[in-house]
């Protein structure tokens, strides 16, 4: 890979966005952020004139991914990462959630991402390089009662995204998938997290986690610039990243508990599992194939 690498970033005027940004900028990137509101990045447009180019983007829009890629592409002549970092926290339960606002939040977290992936693809296979940085959350691998609607797009994301990797590796093109827990981002902002109208049904049920997600915000656990600096230094890397890295220390106790917790139960299960089989039909001895990085 060259020293010296093109950035797209979405959702890059604040949290993890812009600290990939600045982190990228400081080491001699070239970053195309692409925000909604691109005057909320003049100070480093005044600090980087000659490598930072904004494009306004909503990140709900499927339709904008190719131009954004091609005026990346046109800009600084390569893409060497696409870091998908748009997205916006919801609260609800199941029946709290509209339709629009269930549907607004898979377009955020999955298919403008996915948009995204397949605009830049064909750029970084001929180059034969480039990371492609899903930012997914450790709601992306467990939820809970209350983030359906939030944890559902970064599930279609990861599972997603694993397929990805091993499809696209044969190119040299990596996939990582990054899952935060609490870091101070904004994301549990009063103008960021969104609350459905609280049925009186749920009201109590889900009183606890409304209460946790709308006065995290300011004393979250995890550092952005930490952050930043560590996925820059695994894009920059020539060792393959993760497919999957649990970001923070909540994220790394929660999901592995989650994967134990899911283990015991597929053993727990696994006779009565295996009894559902025809009895005289001779076991799979299909291959099972691995995601690259998965390792």
């Amino acid at each position: 890979m060259n020293d010296t690498f093109t950035w797209i970033i979405t959702g890059a005027s604040r949290g993890f966005g812009r600290a990939i940004a600045e982190r990228a900028l400081q080491n001699g990137d070239a970053v195309m952020a692409a925000v909604r509101r691109p005057e909320a990045l003049a100070d480093l447009t005044e600090r980087y004139p000659g490598t930072l180019a904004t494009w306004q983007f909503d990140a709900r829009d499927t339709d904008l991914a190719r131009p954004l890629v091609r005026a990346a592409a046109e800009r600084f002549g390569r893409v060497d990462a696409l870091v998908n970092n748009a997205g916006r926290g919801i609260v609800g339960a199941a029946e709290e959630v509209s339709e629009t606002d269930l549907r607004e939040a898979m377009d955020l977290h999955f298919f403008v991402p996915a948009a995204l992936v397949r605009a830049v693809l064909p750029v970084m296979r001929e180059q034969g390089a480039g990371t492609i940085v899903q930012m997914s959350s450790q709601g992306g691998r467990m939820s809970y009662p209350g983030v359906g609607a939030y944890s559902a797009g970064k599930f279609a994301l990861e599972g997603w995204s694993e397929a990805l990797a091993g499809e696209v590796a044969p190119f040299g093109v990596r996939v990582m998938l990054v899952e935060p827990s609490r870091f101070r981002t904004g994301f549990n902002g009063a103008d960021v997290l969104a609350l459905a109208d609280a049925d009186p049904v749920y009201r109590d049920v889900l009183a606890a986690v409304r209460a946790d997600l709308t006065s995290a915000d300011g004393i979250q656990e995890g550092d952005p610039v930490r952050a930043a600096d560590l996925i820059v230094g695994l894009v920059h890397g020539d060792e393959t990243p993760p497919l999957r890295l649990p970001l923070g220390a909540e994220a790394v106790e929660r999901i592995s508990g989650s994967y134990t917790a899911g283990l015991d139960a597929v053993r727990r299960w696994a006779a009565a599992a295996r009894a559902a089989d025809f009895p005289e039909a001779p076991p799979s001895s299909r291959p099972i194939p691995t995601s690259a990085g998965s390792a």
